[in-house]
């Protein structure tokens, strides 16, 4: 009898699919400490968040809409509730909003001219994906920007429809607007690099 007559449906199966080689390689990220990636990120309280936010509407308020913004970005709400991270987001998007379009280039170069200004610029781009895609999930659903009244949509140049009681399409697009605007700016002065490096940190706002 050949030797391959001797092999039986059981010998010749797929079983070692099975095995999870990744659990073998020492190399693999399966067994690798990925908290070491970095330092441990402190939590922040809501009480926290909302004296940060009351600061940086105080320098916006004061006519420094840079310092406003490098205050949001210098300290972003990674290990935080969810209410928390959501505050922050409206303190950021309210920011944005507040700076003329004139204004955005030059003060994103001289953000990403400082020092650590690269990483303050990945910080913006997180917040933008975050605020174009509604906002935080919070209790199994998405909680929208805010209405009209708490954000000011900047002239687009394009017709608006009238507001419709009870409707917020209108700011919801406004804000989207401004979003995709700064989202321009970020990547004509840090290039497309942010965007990668906004993806795959673990790190999320």
């Amino acid at each position: 009898m050949s030797i391959i007559q001797q092999h039986t449906s059981a010998t010749l199966s797929d079983a070692w699919r099975t095995i999870n080689i990744d659990a073998l390689d020492p190399d693999s990220s399966q067994n690798f400490d990925i908290s070491t990636l970095h330092p441990p990120l402190p939590e922040i309280s809501d009480a926290e968040v909302r004296q940060l936010n009351g600061q940086v509407r105080q320098l916006l308020r004061g006519g420094d809409a840079e310092g406003a913004l490098r205050g949001c970005l210098e300290s972003p709400v990674y290990n935080g509730s969810d209410a928390a991270k959501d505050a922050h987001l409206q303190t950021v998007v309210e920011v944005l909003q507040s700076i003329k379009a004139s204004e955005m280039t030059p003060i994103l170069q001289r953000i990403h001219g400082s020092e650590g200004g690269s990483e303050l610029l990945d910080v913006l781009v997180k917040y933008l994906y975050k605020g174009m895609a509604g906002g935080a999930a919070s209790g199994g659903q998405r909680t929208p920007l805010k209405p009209a009244g708490y954000l000011t949509p900047q002239a687009t140049g394009f017709s608006q429809i009238g507001t419709r009681p009870g409707s917020t399409n209108e700011s919801t697009g406004g804000a989207m607007s401004v979003l995709l605007s700064w989202h321009e700016k970020v990547v004509d002065v840090a290039g497309l690099g942010s965007i990668g490096r906004c993806m795959t940190d673990r790190r999320k706002v």
